[in-house]
């Protein structure tokens, strides 16, 4: 167990990266303003699943191997964002084949976002980064096992992740809901939507740091 200064210090500088929007983020507010609270709070425990991934894979090593091949970060990167591009297009596509009636189209399962918010975020190279650059900061290997620590601060992270996550996805439903009533959004929706993902995916390809080459 990590002490109380330790403790705070990964606390404080936990919240102050998660506030700040990425790609997770993004998607979280999109789903919710898609399809209101409900579908982003799930999107919030699919992306927060998707984390639990990288936290059991970093208590195992498997992060620092992964951050230590330069092809399979790359490779990790290009499928996370063919992945986001995928998302965009489908909506788009979506959008393309609905006829000009107001009405709002089906909502989609909730299976479907919680899967699809575990995908983006395990392929999630930004999420690989924190667990394998961040995170070990505060590991001490003086205070025992090593593999433990990682585990506990990734769940502690997946914790507050969980929680400024959801407050990103209540914020969003209920603005989601006037915007819903607008019959100039709803017709657009979709297309702005497809064009967050699509651009998420430009932008994770375009902007993620670069793996450590040996």
């Amino acid at each position: 167990m990590p002490d109380v200064t330790t403790l705070l210090a990964f606390i404080t500088a936990a919240v102050i990266l998660l506030i700040i929007p990425g790609p997770a983020v993004l998607y979280v507010i999109t789903r919710s303003t898609e399809q209101g609270t409900k579908a982003g709070l799930v999107s919030v425990c699919g992306i927060q699943a998707g984390t639990l991934v990288h936290a059991a894979a970093a208590s195992l090593g498997v992060s620092a191997l992964l951050m230590a091949s330069a092809m399979a970060f790359s490779l990790l990167k290009y499928l996370g964002a063919a992945y986001l591009v995928y998302l965009g297009v489908k909506k788009i596509a979506d959008a393309r084949k609905q006829t000009a009636r107001p009405e709002a189209p089906p909502p989609q399962p909730l299976s479907a976002i919680f899967w699809q918010g575990m995908i983006v975020n395990v392929l999630n190279p930004k999420c690989a980064l924190f667990f394998f650059a961040f995170l070990p900061q505060f590991v001490r290997p003086e205070n025992g096992n090593v593999a433990l620590q990682v585990l506990f601060f990734g769940l502690l992270f997946t914790l507050l992740a969980f929680l400024t996550d959801g407050s990103y996805a209540l914020a969003a439903g209920r603005l989601g809901k006037y915007m819903k009533q607008n019959t100039w959004y709803r017709r657009l929706e979709a297309y702005i939507s497809g064009i967050i993902y699509i651009s998420l995916g430009l932008l994770t390809v375009v902007f993620q740091p670069q793996a450590t080459k040996k």
